[in-house]
């Protein structure tokens, strides 16, 4: 096994280069923002709106962790890289990214959980792509958060695919196709950026996914408003920054995907299912979030998008389903990255 502390080499020789702007349709500012910036992002060793790779942590022979300084969250960024078998052995191939993104609250680092969590490294064995999981924070929502409109960090959407997404492209042999998917509030940030960046992304999976949000405004802010944080600084409040809401609601940007997009889609319907325990009480959050899945499904069908849904009825918001959903959904997503 590699040293925990070994950097890749190429990877180490970028470390100091600044990365080149992002293209235009990467950066999402909303209109008549104003970025704001925390003086920790303004401090000498920050270049305004560049991000730099600090360290590749090479924990196996496919795990990679890398470190960015970035500007957009005002602090360190993680994301945790998941290289193809055989990345080492062909230094000038290049290779397509399946992002795999991650829910909220969860105890540990947002980045290592579908590793800590499923057998991910098993699962993608044998697919030809990097798959990467982004830091989320715990409960960012993959959104530029609005802040009483002064935006600044965290400004998670910048982060990834304006400073992560341009990294990997230059730093780890990235060739420019896509696909995303995600898990609650990844399954939320799968399809609300596929949605907003069209020309980024070429599927999306979400998995049990938050993706309509205006269904249920109370149930995110109540969430923010558990860890701490005013739930007006994600996207306002929802009457009086109602464009806000819609323009991160996945439901209201269906009309944004090409018709023929590829989608996956599952989630259960809060009864305990084939993989919970004996003992495992009804799920209220799965059942709501059964409830957005059909809301959606109808929608995205009524669009003409090539929707793949799993609306398996009994399952909970449980771990063995979002694998085992994975699992289904790899053959979808991976089919336009070759």
């Amino acid at each position: 096994m590699p040293n925990r502390r070994r950097a890749v080499t190429a990877l180490t020789a970028l470390a100091a280069v600044p990365l080149l702007p992002a293209p235009a349709e990467a950066r999402s500012p909303e209109p008549g923002s104003s970025r704001v910036r925390s003086p920790e992002a303004l401090a000498g060793r920050r270049t305004a709106d560049r991000a730099r790779l600090l360290a590749a942590d090479r924990v196996s022979e496919r795990v990679l962790d890398l470190t960015i300084d970035s500007p957009a969250l005002g602090r360190e960024g993680h994301a945790r890289v998941l290289l193809p078998t055989g990345y080492d052995r062909g230094p000038h191939r290049r290779w397509p990214v399946l992002y795999l993104l991650h829910g909220c609250c969860d105890p540990g680092p947002g980045w290592e959980a579908w590793t800590l969590n499923t057998d991910v490294e098993g699962i993608t064995a044998d697919v030809p792509a990097l798959i990467v999981s982004p830091e989320g924070g715990p409960v960012g929502f993959y959104s530029n958060w609005w802040n009483g409109g002064h935006y600044g960090p965290p400004a998670w959407e910048t982060f990834h695919l304006a400073e992560l997404r341009p990294l990997l492209e230059r730093a780890l042999r990235c060739n420019g196709r896509r696909a995303i998917a995600g898990l609650s509030m990844g399954g939320f940030g799968a399809l609300c950026y596929a949605a907003r960046h069209p020309r980024l992304f070429r599927a999306a999976a979400s998995f049990s996914g938050v993706i309509h949000t205006t269904a249920d405004p109370s149930g995110v802010q109540d969430i923010l408003t558990g860890y701490g944080t005013d739930p007006a600084d994600l996207w306002g409040d929802p009457a009086a920054q109602s464009a806000l809401w819609d323009a991160h609601n996945p439901y209201a940007l269906i009309p944004r995907l090409p018709r023929g997009y590829p989608l996956y889609l599952s989630c259960g319907n809060g009864a305990p299912g084939p993989l919970d325990p004996p003992d495992r009480p009804e799920d209220s959050l799965e059942r709501g979030l059964g409830e957005m899945a059909r809301a959606y499904l109808r929608r995205a069908r009524g669009h003409g998008l090539a929707v793949t849904a799993h609306l398996y009825g009994p399952g909970t918001h449980t771990w063995p389903y979002w694998e085992r959903e994975l699992i289904r959904a790899l053959p979808l997503l991976t089919a336009p990255l070759t």
